[in-house]
């Protein structure tokens, strides 16, 4: 599974200082988990944020970033930035705040149950 891992990097320090941080390798990357909620992943070149339907709307209006879809049904809420987009530490610190910012309304996804 390939990621970036400088980018993995930059987002592991921009997170260092909050309490409840797990990582967890999933769409195809690395997904940074914030209080048992996605919040962050990184791919190859692209990050996917996690930020509501609202400011995924406005972010969309704006060009800056892609709507996620899986296959053909479009995810919610969440959306790809590039790389390309992410290049300043202000650039990045704006998409992880507005994926902290969202962390608090976002639903917890259901455990599953383990096999036994």
């Amino acid at each position: 599974m390939a990621y970036n891992e400088q980018m993995a990097d930059r987002i592991r320090e921009a997170l260092m200082d909050l309490p409840v941080v797990e990582e967890k390798k999933m769409f195809q990357g690395v997904c940074f988990m914030v209080d048992d909620k996605l919040c962050v992943c990184v791919r190859d070149n692209s990050i996917l944020c996690r930020i509501g339907e609202q400011q995924a709307a406005i972010e969309l209006e704006k060009g800056n970033c892609n709507q996620m879809l899986s296959g053909e049904r479009v995810m919610k809420g969440y959306v790809y930035v590039e790389d390309f987009n992410l290049q300043t530490t202000n650039q990045l610190n704006y998409w992880i705040n507005l994926c902290l910012a969202f962390n608090p309304l976002a639903e917890a996804s259901k455990k599953k149950k383990s096999k036994k």
